[in-house]
């Protein structure tokens, strides 16, 4: 007998979380696992909401526990299992059901599995989810592709669910099938860029400033109560305070320095290539924490390497100028990420709106941070070349702190820090602040070693070429 709108297809972590949600919001809902023991133990643990909880031992129990039109939402991990669920659910739906990836997928794989399964009747949506097993709980940031009528179907779910802001739901359908997906995508890259900034900062003070981790954090617990207001910023401040009950060290100090990912900030890089764009922070936020994954060739290294000279110092920095440098670099890696934004729509006809998606990223997701208000502002005025750091507010404030930035980049430069994504936020400051760059030089050299051709600025015409046999 029918019992539930929704399904749920993976009880992990995030599934597990996001089941509890919707039933504690009122929905019941039907859950499947592959090992039944993990199904039965949650709903025996899950207290009162256990009577929203419906356990299907299978697809077709899943299925026949649903009303028409059925929504399963699947929660496994990305790439082949999704399609091997996919595969194994559809002899037990009828046309018009729909299917809900809501986990970190490739919008590649979206925009496929949405084309197949629309030729065969069905409906796909892919829905971003952010903010972490705390946000799958208890309201996270949802980005939401696909087809109208099947967000039409499933939005009271997905909008009762979402994180809220000032009574807002975080939570928005942003265009056809990968669009969420890819927002989502987005969002990971942009939170690869600022953990790394904060990462550089905290290395500053650690091994510039020879400050101990709970004055650092005390430092970032300030700084969380200005314009770097943010849940990086908070948590970082959390993070650095904590010890470890073991040892009793300050628990940062006793985590191996190699950061893991999951692939979404490559994914992000890798389509922005393909955009024509480069989003320089996150590509510098990436290659980092590739680096750091050598730790055995860092250590060879660290006793082969030429130190930094010693008796050569940089500008001094001071806290206030740390402060800003971030907010800087912050700034310039969500206008990147907005950027790609706005390549990806134009390149797939998507009509995001991106002030919207500033919006729904102002509680539940991991970006969230003060920002996002002026952000949201920017998109929805007059904003010169579309990119944020030419919004008149951002303009303003980027006036402010980039000679921190630049003082910061500096003094790390001279004494040996390395700083790739501060480094690579200043550098697109710089290029985009200049009218003519170095680029024609470029030109010319391909024009001589391989016949290129040039555009000219004093006339108009392509494929021209230069005296470089006379």
């Amino acid at each position: 007998m029918a019992q539930a709108r929704i399904g749920l297809i993976g009880l992990g972590v995030m599934g597990a979380n996001l089941a509890l949600n919707i039933a504690e919001k009122g929905f019941p809902v039907v859950v499947h696992n592959r090992t039944a023991s993990v199904m039965h133990d949650f709903i025996d643990g899950a207290g009162d909401l256990a009577e929203r909880l419906v356990a299907a031992e299978d697809y077709a129990a899943l299925a026949a526990a649903l009303t028409p039109p059925r929504a399963v939402i699947v929660m496994v991990k990305a790439g082949g299992p999704v399609d091997a669920v996919i595969d194994d659910l559809k002899p037990h739906l009828d046309p018009g059901d729909i299917v809900i990836d809501a986990g970190n997928a490739d919008f590649n794989d979206t925009r496929r599995r949405e084309a197949a399964l629309r030729e065969e009747g069905f409906r796909f949506v892919g829905m971003g989810v952010s903010g972490g097993e705390e946000g799958a709980r208890h309201g996270p940031s949802i980005m939401v592709g696909g087809a109208d009528a099947a967000y039409a179907e499933i939005a009271e779910i997905v909008e009762a669910i979402a994180a809220r802001y000032q009574d807002t739901p975080c939570a928005a359908h942003l265009g056809p099938d990968g669009a969420g997906h890819f927002v989502k995508t987005v969002h990971n890259g942009i939170e690869y860029a600022d953990m790394q900034m904060i990462a550089e900062v905290y290395g500053m003070l650690r091994d510039g400033g020879s400050r101990a981790p709970h004055d650092i954090a005390e430092l970032f617990e300030a700084w969380n109560q200005g314009p770097l207001q943010s849940y990086l910023v908070e948590i970082t401040a959390k993070v650095l305070a904590a010890h470890d009950p073991d040892t009793g060290k300050p628990m940062v100090d006793v985590i191996l320095d190699a950061a893991g990912q999951k692939g979404t900030g490559r994914w992000t890089v890798i389509e922005a290539l393909k955009l024509g764009q480069s989003p320089s922070t996150i590509e510098a936020a990436v290659a980092a924490r590739s680096w750091s994954a050598q730790k055995a060739l860092r250590e060879t290294g660290a006793a082969i390497l030429t130190a930094h000279d010693a008796s050569q110092t940089g500008p001094d920095v001071l806290d206030g100028d740390l402060e800003r440098a971030l907010l800087a670099a912050r700034i310039i890696a969500y206008a990147q990420g907005f950027s790609l934004l706005s390549a990806a729509s134009a390149e797939f006809d998507w009509s995001l709106d991106l002030a919207r998606i500033a919006e729904i990223w102002r509680a539940g997701c991991i970006i969230r941070s003060s920002l996002l208000d002026d952000i949201a502002t920017a998109f929805r005025g007059d904003l010169p070349g579309g990119n944020l750091i030419l919004a008149p507010a951002f303009v303003r404030t980027l006036g402010e702190t980039i000679s921190a930035l630049r003082r910061t980049v500096a003094s790390a430069a001279v004494t040996g820090l390395p700083v790739p994504a501060l480094s690579s936020a200043l550098a697109y400051y710089d290029t985009m602040r200049l009218a003519r760059g170095t680029a024609a030089l470029i030109q010319a050299q391909r024009d001589f070693f391989g016949a290129h051709g040039f555009e000219r600025i004093d006339r108009d015409g392509s494929g021209l070429h230069g005296p470089w046999g006379g």
